[in-house]
């Protein structure tokens, strides 16, 4: 059924010539139905066991991920040692004259006469392994034989062949300072300057990116249900019924109000098994040692990023509510929605031109574009490239863009929110609200 009459909440004018004053609008039960729809809309949302699956599925997976990965690590890493450590009885031969005879006899070597007869011993099973050393292995690979012990386990030639050459490379070097040096095994302190006030460095970079990385999770998350917001009332026809005692601009509100509520939740469903672990699990789970210290919380780029954060969230939000305002049904909704997803992670393509030229003309574009600005100006917020003058210019510009797409998504839900089989025409609805009425 379609409809091109907007559903009101408030009461019509009296018909002309009545002496009838008009109803006085609703004006004092906006509050009390903002609260209501909001927590209407929390409430149902968070009692569905879909919404809990969907929520602890990320976590649980992330979880099993991390699991799995530190095991593999681990299995990894011993096998890698044992293949060190193993005990292998091979031949050799020397040409590079580095080699100590009491060394590779203690690893479980011996000198070879004829590196022919060599290799013929391990195709013949007589030898396990021999490794001919060239005499220049810097140029020219070791040549390492075997019998075939698998696919895992024929690494260990490899790493034997390596540690004896390294081993006795050390050995001749005769200084652990030299050898550790010349390994690269040393370590720089940096300090860079900013006004002439000491900068945090990447300590002051990690602070503000996380506001970046809430916004990703959030709109992963929350997207879809704020697409369906305002589709599911029109897919199950009760939209007409609602808004008879409900102002659109008060139902659109205390949706947008509730999602947010319903993002604090993810949220902290999300992050809390993260903290318990690291505080409480950290050895046992091996998470890397972060030095919190070496953090700083300077609070410009933090307020900066929490308006960023805020002020896209509002445009996207506003966005999506709008889609499912013109759209009669999810399907139809979904060929604009995975486009529009898509639009956040573009900014990334061009990562490297954000950090070392953000004044380029793409990176600009992208700051400025409402849909692209969000993450270009976290990640520029976080790099320490976005001037005071351009994060004031970029938070403004997202704030009047999503109130302005909010107050067009309740214009739009008024006329469409009735419109059950067609996708709705933007500009058909400013020409009926500007058409003169009649019966």
């Amino acid at each position: 059924m379609t409809n091109q009459t907007p559903a009101r909440s408030t009461a019509q004018p009296a018909p002309a010539g009545s002496s009838t004053p008009p109803a006085p609008a609703r004006s004092t039960s906006v509050r009390h139905n903002l609260g209501t729809v909001v927590g209407f809309e929390f409430g149902r949302t968070v009692k569905k066991r879909r919404f809990w699956i969907a929520t602890l599925a990320i976590p649980v997976v992330i979880a099993i991920v991390v699991l799995l990965v530190f095991v593999s690590n681990s299995t990894t890493a011993a096998s890698e040692d044992a293949q060190k450590d193993a005990a292998v009885s091979f031949t050799y031969t020397d040409d590079s004259g580095l080699i100590p005879a009491d060394l590779a006899s203690a690893m479980g070597g011996r000198i070879a006469d004829d590196p022919a007869a060599a290799l013929q011993d391990v195709k013949a099973g007589l030898t396990e392994a021999y490794f001919a050393y060239p005499s220049d292995p810097v140029t020219t690979p070791i040549k390492v034989y075997g019998a075939d012990q698998g696919i895992f386990a024929n690494g260990r030639y490899d790493a034997v062949a390596t540690q004896l050459l390294v081993t006795a490379a050390k050995a001749k070097v005769g200084s652990p300072q030299l050898t550790a040096i010349a390994s690269g095994n040393v370590r720089t302190e940096a300090q860079t300057f900013r006004d002439g006030q000491a900068a945090g460095g990447i300590g002051s970079v990690m602070p503000p990116l996380m506001f970046l990385l809430i916004f990703y999770v959030t709109l992963i998350l929350l997207s879809n249900q704020m697409l369906n917001s305002t589709l599911e009332e029109k897919e199950n026809r009760v939209t007409e019924m609602i808004l008879t005692t409900l102002n659109p601009t008060t139902l659109i509100i205390g949706k947008v109000i509730a999602l947010f509520m319903v993002g604090l939740v993810q949220m902290l469903v999300f992050l809390t098994p993260v903290a318990v672990g690291y505080i409480f699990f950290r050895e046992k789970l091996a998470f890397p040692d972060f030095d919190l210290s070496a953090l700083s919380f300077e609070p410009g780029p933090l307020i900066v990023g929490a308006l960023l954060l805020l002020g896209g969230f509002t445009v996207f939000t506003g966005v999506l509510v709008a889609i499912g305002a013109v759209m009669p049904t999810a399907k139809d909704a979904g060929t604009i929605f995975g486009p529009l997803m898509a639009l956040i992670f573009i900014p990334f393509y061009t990562l490297g031109l954000i950090v070392s030229d953000p004044h380029s003309p793409i990176v600009q574009v992208f700051t400025y574009f409402p849909l692209s600005a969000p993450v270009t100006a976290m990640l520029r917020n976080g790099f320490g490239t976005l001037s005071p003058v351009e994060s004031t210019i970029v938070i403004a510009e997202l704030f009047i863009t999503g109130a302005l797409i909010l107050r067009l998504a309740v214009h739009l839900f008024r006329y469409g929110s009735i419109q059950y089989t067609s996708k709705l025409s933007i500009s058909g609805t400013f020409r009926r609200r500007t058409a003169p009425t009649g019966k």
